[in-house]
C-alpha cells in the first residue's frame, strides 16, 4: 500500500488534493495526509474561519477550536498523521463544526497539533507519549471536569488510546476511525527515512507531519506494552473497502487488528464500511456522528 501526501498550499494552512506523490509499493501503511483547496479571499470573506483559541504550553501554542453548549460530557476530536483539524469537515469549511455541535447536541472540542494549522511548534520528539500529554492539557482547558467522548482517526487513534489508558476516569466511550493499530501497521527504518526526506522538504523539519514521521516504529512499540483500554463504551468504524493496493485478505487482517481493542471491555462494536476508503469521516460523515451520538446515549 502506498503512502499519498498532499502538497500544502503557499501562505495556507490547509492543504490541496491535487498532489499525490506515491513513495514506495512495499509501503503496509493507513496513515495518510488529507485537506482541502485554499479559498480565494473573496470566498473567505463570504464563509468566515470559524475563531480558534489559543492553548498555552509555555514551549509553544495550540489552536483549539471549540463550541460550547453547556452538555454534561465533550467530545473531542483527533486528527490522523498529516492532518490539521479541518480533516473532520466533510464541507471543507470550518463552519462545519457548529453542524457538528448541533447533530450531536453536545459541545465538541477539535485542535491542530503541534506543526499543523494555525498550531506553533517546538524541536522536542513528537511522539505518542508527548502527543498524549498535549492532548491532556487542550482537554483540561476546555472539559471543566467533565468526561469526554474522544473520537481518533488513524494515527489519532493511538493517541486517544494511550490517553484512555492513563486517565480512565475522565473517559466516557472511545471512537476509532480507521483507526492505526500496532498489530497491521510495521515500517522499516529505509521507509521511515524516505517518508521524514520527503515530509522534510515539502513541509519542514519542525513541521508536525516531519516529526511524528520519525517516531512511528517506536510508537507503535510504545502501544504494544500499553494495557488494555478501560471499561467503556467502545465503536472501532473500519474501511474493508478494496483496491488495488487493498485486497480482501489486507483487508481482513486490518479489521482483526482493530478487535484486539476489546480486550477487557465490556461493550464492544466494530463497524465493517464497504463504501469508503480511509477518511470514512469524509465519506460517511453520517456514520461517524451516528456512532458518536450512539456513544453519547450509553452515558448516564
Amino acid at each position: 500500500m502506498s503512502l499519498t501526501i498532499f502538497k500544502r498550499t503557499s501562505g495556507k494552512s490547509s492543504y490541496t488534493k491535487a498532489s499525490i506523490i506515491r513513495l514506495s509499493s512495499l509501503l503496509v501503511f493507513t496513515i495518510y495526509a488529507v485537506s482541502f483547496v485554499s479559498c480565494s479571499d473573496n470566498n473567505e470573506n463570504d464563509n468566515p474561519e470559524y475563531q480558534g483559541t489559543t492553548v498555552d504550553l509555555e514551549t509553544h501554542k495550540l489552536m483549539a477550536y471549540t463550541v460550547s453548549k453547556k452538555s454534561k460530557y465533550l467530545v473531542v476530536f483527533e486528527s490522523g498523521h498529516g492532518n490539521d483539524h479541518t480533516s473532520w469537515y466533510s464541507t471543507g469549511k470550518s463552519s462545519e463544526i457548529l453542524s457538528i455541535s448541533n447533530f450531536l447536541n453536545s459541545d465538541v472540542l477539535l485542535y491542530d497539533r503541534a506543526g499543523y494549522g494555525k498550531s506553533g511548534s517546538n524541536t522536542e520528539p513528537r511522539d505518542i507519549n508527548k502527543l498524549r500529554i498535549e492532548l491532556e492539557k487542550v482537554i483540561d482547558q476546555f472539559a471543566n471536569n467533565r468526561k469526554v467522548i474522544l473520537v481518533g482517526h488513524s494515527l489519532g487513534g493511538l493517541i486517544i488510546r494511550d490517553y484512555a489508558i492513563k486517565n480512565p476516569s475522565k473517559v466516557g466511550g472511545l471512537l476509532f476511525v480507521d483507526a492505526t493499530h500496532e498489530k497491521y501497521n510495521h515500517f522499516s527504518q529505509e521507509q521511515i527515512d524516505l517518508f521524514y526526506a520527503t515530509y522534510k522538504t515539502a513541509y519542514g523539519a519542525n513541521s508536525g507531519i516531519a516529526l511524528e514521521t520519525l517516531e512511528l516504529i517506536e510508537d507503535l512499540k510504545y502501544m504494544s506494552g500499553l494495557p488494555n483500554l478501560p471499561d467503556v463504551p467502545v465503536i472501532a468504524i473500519t474501511s474493508m473497502k478494496t483496491d488495488a493496493e487493498h485486497n480482501a485478505a489486507d483487508r481482513q487482517l486490518w479489521y482483526e487488528s482493530k478487535e484486539f481493542l476489546k480486550s477487557g471491555v465490556t461493550d464492544f462494536t466494530q463497524i465493517a464500511t464497504v463504501k469508503s476508503g480511509h477518511f470514512i469521516q469524509l465519506e460517511e460523515p453520517n456514520l461517524v456522528l451516528g456512532n458518536i451520538k450512539l456513544l453519547l446515549s450509553k452515558l448516564p
